[in-house]
């Protein structure tokens, strides 16, 4: 059985509750893994950017513009 450790100590000496917290976040990093989620696609009905008034036109006529449809 000549593995190599997955950890290996380098410098100072840890006691055993120091070393058993080091294993359990390299652990539970290695489980979580990378964000594999991928972004969820949302319902244009719940967009919120279509309340935002657009801004209006300026200039001549644009009172006429401002009730046309878009």
């Amino acid at each position: 059985m000549s593995e190599r450790p997955y950890l290996r100590v380098v410098r100072g000496n840890p006691d055993d509750a120091e070393l058993a917290a080091l294993t359990a976040v390299v652990a539970g990093l290695a489980t979580a893994g990378g964000e594999t989620d991928a972004p969820t696609h949302r319902s244009a009905w719940s967009d919120r950017s279509r309340l935002v008034r657009s801004p209006l036109a300026h200039g001549p006529g644009a009172w006429r513009a401002s009730a046309l449809p878009r």
